[in-house]
C-alpha cells in the first residue's frame, strides 16, 4: 500500500470517513455467538449528537514537545497487555475508513494515513477489531478496561517511540457519534484508539457503539538515569 506523502496534518476527508463509521462502525462480523465473550466497557455516554463539539475531554495536562512526521509500526498498552503491529489504512470506495482483513492482519491495529503520524500536532488515529466469534478476541478486545493516566506506546520508524498518557475513555452510540468531538484537529499531539462496543445485533451483525480513548502526548517524570542534555524531546521513554 502506498503512503501518503505528506507530513502535515490530517486531511479533511476524516470527518466524512468518521461519520460513515458511525454508522458502519468498525464491525466485527461473528459468524456465530457461540463463543462470544463478556468484554468489558465503560459507562455510554449519552447526549452528544453527531458532529457535536460538546462533551470533549480536556487535555489532563499540557503536551510533550511534538515529533516529526513518521510512520507507526507497533502498539503497546501494557496496563491491558496489549502489543500489536500497526498497519497503515485509508479510506474506501464509499469513504469509510478501511479496517484490517480477516487473515493475517486481523489481529493487527491500523492507522488512519488521512490523520497526523503519533507524535505529530494533531489528531492520531488508530483502530482495531474487537472479537469474533471465529477469531476469538482482537487486538483491541480490552480496550474498554483502560483507565486514565495509563500510558500507550507508538513505536514508529525513525526510532523513536510516541508516549501517550490516557486522558479519558467514552462509550458512544453508533446512532449518535459524535464525531468532531473525536475527530476535530488538535493544536497539540493528541492519538484517539477506536473500536467497536455495546450490544452485538444477531440481524445486522454489528454492534451498536464505538469504545474511543482520548489521549496526549505525555510527559514522563526524569528518572536519576536521565541524561539533562539528552537531545530527546518531553515525552520519549526512548529511542529504538
Amino acid at each position: 500500500m502506498a503512503l501518503r506523502t505528506a507530513t502535515g496534518r490530517r486531511d479533511k476527508a476524516v470527518p466524512a470517513a468518521a461519520a460513515a463509521m458511525a454508522a458502519t462502525g468498525i464491525a466485527v462480523i461473528a459468524f456465530t455467538l457461540a463463543f462470544q465473550q463478556h468484554t468489558p466497557q465503560p459507562p455510554l455516554t449519552i447526549g452528544a449528537p453527531l458532529g457535536a463539539q460538546n462533551g470533549a475531554p480536556p487535555l489532563a495536562e499540557p503536551s510533550a514537545s511534538p515529533l516529526p512526521y513518521a510512520v507507526p509500526t507497533r502498539i503497546d498498552i501494557p496496563a491491558i497487555k496489549v502489543s500489536a503491529a500497526v498497519i497503515a489504512l485509508g479510506l474506501n470506495d464509499d469513504g469509510t475508513l478501511q479496517v484490517p482483513r480477516p487473515g493475517p492482519d486481523y489481529d493487527k491495529a491500523a492507522w488512519y494515513i488521512g490523520s497526523a503520524a503519533p507524535g505529530q500536532p494533531g489528531t492520531a488515529v488508530i483502530e482495531g477489531h474487537l472479537d469474533s466469534a471465529r477469531n476469538g478476541p482482537s487486538v483491541f478486545y480490552r480496550l474498554g478496561a483502560t483507565h486514565p493516566g495509563d500510558l500507550i506506546t507508538i513505536t514508529r520508524t525513525d526510532r523513536q517511540d510516541a508516549i501517550y498518557r490516557v486522558d479519558t475513555i467514552k462509550r458512544y452510540r453508533k446512532t449518535a457519534f459524535p464525531t468532531d468531538t473525536v475527530f476535530r484537529d488538535t493544536d497539540t499531539p493528541s492519538l484517539r484508539l477506536i473500536t467497536c462496543g455495546g450490544h452485538f445485533n444477531t440481524r445486522t451483525r454489528h454492534y451498536s457503539d464505538n469504545i474511543v480513548v482520548f489521549a496526549t502526548l505525555a510527559i514522563l517524570p526524569r528518572t536519576p538515569s536521565d541524561t539533562p542534555t539528552s537531545p530527546l524531546a518531553p515525552g520519549l521513554l526512548r529511542a529504538r
